[in-house]
This record gives C-alpha cells, sequence and structure tokens, in this order.
C-alpha cells in the first residue's frame, strides 16, 4: 500500500475505493507484493539450487496459493487439510512438504499415502514411522539446535523449551531407532522461530545442521526454515536478506564439498511472502473521549487480526479516509467483548466516525487465525493483481455460524 498524492493505493486503485466497493471489515492482498518478496529471495541465495517452500499456515486462501504456484514455489504445510487447500490450488504432491507437530499418526499415514514429502519432529512419531516403513520411504527429521532466537518466547520455536523438533541432545537417540529400522533419512530442517534478524543465528543453526549431516549418508538437502523479519514500523530492523542468502549459499557450497554431493537448500518463508502484502480495512465506528484516553471503536477486532492480543504484536495504522488531517493520539479497538486494543497510543490524522483505517502487515496470521469469537462473521478477502480487484472469499453469514450445527 502506498501514499501518492494524499491518497492510499494499492497497484494504483484507491483503497478508500476498494473499501466503498467491498465494503469493511475487508482483507485485501497485493499479489505484487508477494511475487516481489519471492524474487528477493531467489536473487539472494546464489550458487545453490534452493527450493522456497511457503509456510502455508501465514495465509491458506487457494487464490494466494495459486499465486505461489504461479511463481513456480513449493508449499510447507502442517495438517493435511492444509496440504489439500494447496492440491487444490494445483500444487502436485511432489511440491508439498508435511512438517507436523503432535499429531496421530494416522494423519502422518495419510501424509505418506498421499504422496508428500515427511518431515518428523519426535522420536515416537520417527519410531513409528520406522515401524510401518521400514527403508520403503524417505523421510526429513527435524532438529530443536536448543537456540533461543525470534522476535519473543512465544514465536521461538528453537530453543530447550520448545515443544517442536527433536533436541539435538538426542541425536545419539535418534541414530538408534534410524539404524535400528533402516530408515532413509533424505533432509535434515530446523525452524528457529519468527522475525529472526540476526544472520549470525540462521549461520550458528546451519552449522549445527551440517554437523549432524555427517551422520547420515543419503540427504538430499538441508531445510533451513524460515522466520525471516520485516518490518512493521518505520525504522524497524528487518533480516538482510542479500546478506543471510550470501552467508547460507556459501556455507551449503563449502559443506557439500565435505560431505561429498551437493544438497539442496530449503527455506520456508511464511510470513516474509505474505506479511506486508495484506492490509485490513475497518471503519470507525465511534470516537469514544475519555479523562484519559480517546478511544476509536472500529468493526473488528481480535476476532479478525489476534497477534496484538496474542502477541503484543506492532501493527502501524493509517487513517485513509482523513489522510491530511492535523493529528491526535487514539488508542484504536475493536468490538470484541474482551480488552481489544489493536493499536495503543497512535497518533494519527483525525478520525471522524466513518471513516476508513487500514492495518498493516495484516497478510500473515491474520484471517488464518481468525475466529467467529462473539458469533461475529469472518471478513471477506479481496486480492489485487494486475492492476485489479476481486473477491477472494465472501464475508460469512449466519448460515456459515449455523453450518455443522445440529438441532
Amino acid at each position: 500500500m502506498l501514499l501518492e498524492n494524499g491518497r492510499y493505493t494499492i497497484q494504483g486503485l484507491s483503497v478508500e475505493e476498494i473499501a466503498k466497493q467491498f465494503g469493511t471489515p475487508l482483507y485485501v492482498y497485493d499479489a505484487s507484493k508477494i511475487i516481489t518478496q519471492i524474487k528477493t529471495l531467489r536473487s539472494a541465495f546464489t550458487g545453490v539450487d534452493l527450493r522456497i517452500k511457503y509456510a502455508a499456515k501465514a495465509l491458506t486462501n487457494v487464490n494466494i496459493l495459486r499465486v505461489m504456484k504461479q511463481q513456480g514455489i513449493g508449499v510447507d504445510v502442517v495438517s493435511v487439510n492444509e496440504a489439500r487447500l494447496a492440491m487444490h490450488a494445483g500444487f502436485t504432491s511432489a511440491d508439498i512438504m508435511f512438517t507436523p507437530s503432535c499429531v496421530d499418526f494416522e494423519e502422518i499415514k495419510e501424509a505418506v499415502d498421499l504422496g508428500f514429502a515427511i518431515n518428523l519432529d519426535s522420536l515416537p512419531a520417527l519410531e513409528k514411522f520406522g515401524q510401518t516403513y521400514g527403508h520403503s520411504k524417505p523421510c526429513a527429521i527435524r532438529i530443536n539446535p536448543g537456540v533461543m532466537a525470534g522476535g519473543n518466547y512465544k514465536i521461538s520455536t528453537g530453543h530447550i523449551h520448545s515443544k517442536f523438533g527433536i533436541s539435538i541432545q538426542q541425536l545419539p537417540q535418534i541414530l538408534e531407532v534410524v539404524n535400528k529400522y533402516n530408515i532413509h533419512i533424505n533432509g535434515l530442517h530446523v525452524h528457529t522461530g519468527s522475525e529472526v534478524v540476526d544472520v549470525d543465528v540462521f549461520l550458528k543453526v546451519a552449522d549445527i545442521l551440517f554437523q549432524t549431516a555427517l551422520h547420515f549418508k543419503a540427504l538430499d538437502f538441508i531445510d533451513f526454515g524460515g522466520g525471516f523479519k520485516v518490518a512493521y514500523k518505520e525504522g524497524d530492523k528487518i533480516t538482510d536478506i542479500a546478506a543471510l542468502g550470501k552467508a547460507i549459499s556459501n556455507a551449503l557450497q563449502n559443506f557439500s564439498k565435505t560431505y561429498g554431493k551437493p544438497l539442496q537448500a530449503w527455506i520456508e518463508p511464511g510470513k516474509f511472502l505474505v506479511s506486508e502484502a495484506g492490509v485490513l480495512l475497518v471503519k470507525s465506528t465511534v470516537v469514544k473521549e475519555t479523562p484519559n484516553l480517546t478511544f476509536i471503536g472500529v468493526n473488528s477486532g481480535l476476532n479478525h487480526l489476534i497477534r496484538p492480543m496474542m502477541y503484543d504484536a506492532y501493527h502501524d495504522v493509517s487513517n485513509v479516509s482523513n489522510q491530511l488531517a492535523a493529528t491526535k493520539q487514539y488508542n484504536v479497538v475493536g468490538y470484541i467483548c474482551e480488552t481489544d486494543t489493536l493499536a495503543a497510543e497512535r497518533d494519527l490524522p483525525e478520525v471522524r466516525e466513518g471513516d476508513i483505517l487500514a492495518i498493516h502487515n495484516a497478510g500473515a496470521y491474520g484471517y488464518s487465525m481468525a475466529s467467529n469469537y462473539n458469533a461475529r462473521f469472518k471478513p471477506a478477502e479481496v486480492l489485487v493483481e494486475d492492476g485489479k480487484a476481486r473477491l477472494i472469499r465472501k464475508q460469512e453469514s449466519l448460515e456459515d455460524l449455523l453450518r455443522g450445527q445440529i438441532l
């Protein structure tokens, strides 16, 4: 979303006009931004066989998945249902990496039957996989490197207290199970968390993977995960993708010589691809003055964007309707019967009842984590592609809330 001559636009289209056409609350995604992010990754990782696997949990609308498919990248899923959505969007089983956590083994068997690449993150799952398939089916192993990294504790996944992955300290047990059943391990995987800024953290984790890889003689790839930091406000420190790509590419090239064959480099960006591509458009429903604060109530809330309340996540906010007015300080709050602050202590151009506000960086973990709390409808979604805005999901109705209920 750009500010041009006093108005906000997406691919030249007025954001305010998009809100008028499709109503609010409304998620709007810019396909061109997604494509730009993919190109950024490809240009950064050079000299290696790079495989990008979009972390679908960030945003699973099949139209977004089709944009990914058209760009020739794969997809990383954490459930069979995510995989089925990806296949509906045109991905084949060969494009899909299945990385579950704490699922019933029956779901893993279903994923094997569907032909997905399998990535296991627990010793019990690895044991059952060996008992069931022996050497007949390959799988990767998700390693927990014991490294604390990421934006905050809730989105850090590689530390010793995380449920994710098999601890690197349990490597002897991993090797025991693998040798017992002669399991074909074709990849090693790690994901240390979200919003990792320091390139040295990625290199530290890569070195752990490389040392582990020496114990497995039939690897095809090393999966470095994702978690690349994007900007949420002006001045934010972000992951230097050019530096990261160069460092990881060089490290993998050097290790491949030691290993004896070139290994593919896999990465799994989710938020990096879609966060900045999405905005949530909401309407100001009330300007509520109190002795201490001025609240802007909007027709949305944590049921549509839970990240501020769940993660203390910062999302920039713009007044699309009155951008040139003098600024005042506001708390932007939702219509949910909970403490429901979307943005606190924000200086915004004067907000009037009925103004359209845009909540930025809403492409990742916005709609995908939305709920029907307070019996509210989930919003519509719009994709702007090739200079045209089109509806890609209708706003829900009462029939959607009643579907599946039995009287």
